[in-house]
């Protein structure tokens, strides 16, 4: 039996919660097909950032080669917490053949790559070598867009968060099938 008990403190949760995402969309180089089928959705990632369904943000090379950890072409496309659901949906939604690895930023990415990640299609194996362990600084990216970690406020207090929870909690008291939050 593990040892292990997920935090249940409101602050500390809120406190280290990820605030930005990579999602880094594979394809197989030497696939005409696939290499078209994934500048094809990243066109349309980029068009739907420019219409607002998204804050998302491609990096602007795409690798048509194998790079750090991951072992075919790829390109990577960073989305703040805020957008997370959205991007997530639209991409495994429209993703087509392609893999998609998808994990946090935090100062260690190491473990973000092989402990914390998500695999849209089928994963493939990373070289996890080229990662550091742990960096004393976060990859804050895009600090010009004032979102994720370079976010000035977050989005609630924790009062207000408190509010929202007791309220749901109220809300859910008539619905049979939701479980309900531990008293203690």
């Amino acid at each position: 039996m593990s040892d292990y008990h997920p935090p249940n403190d409101l602050e500390e949760v809120v406190n280290s919660e990820v605030k930005e995402w990579h999602f880094h969309i594979y394809f197989h180089q030497r696939n005409a097909d696939q290499h078209q089928a994934a500048l094809d959705l990243r066109d349309a990632v980029l068009r739907l950032r420019r219409d607002g369904a998204f804050v998302a943000v491609p990096l602007f090379r795409v690798n048509t080669d194998p790079i750090g950890p991951h072992p075919i072409g790829s390109y990577e496309i960073w989305v703040p917490s805020t957008s997370f659901s959205s991007v997530f949906s639209f991409l495994c939604m429209n993703r087509g053949s392609l893999s998609i690895l998808v994990h946090p930023l935090t100062r260690e990415a190491r473990k973000d790559h092989e402990l914390r990640n998500a695999w849209i299609g089928p994963p493939f194996p990373l070289d996890l070598s080229t990662l550091p362990v742990k960096t004393e600084e976060l990859p804050i990216q895009y600090p010009s867009v004032k979102l994720g970690y370079s976010a000035p406020e977050p989005e609630f207090t924790l009062d207000q968060r408190r509010r929202i929870g007791a309220n749901l909690e109220r809300i859910l008291k008539g619905e049979k099938e939701a479980a309900r939050a531990p008293m203690n």
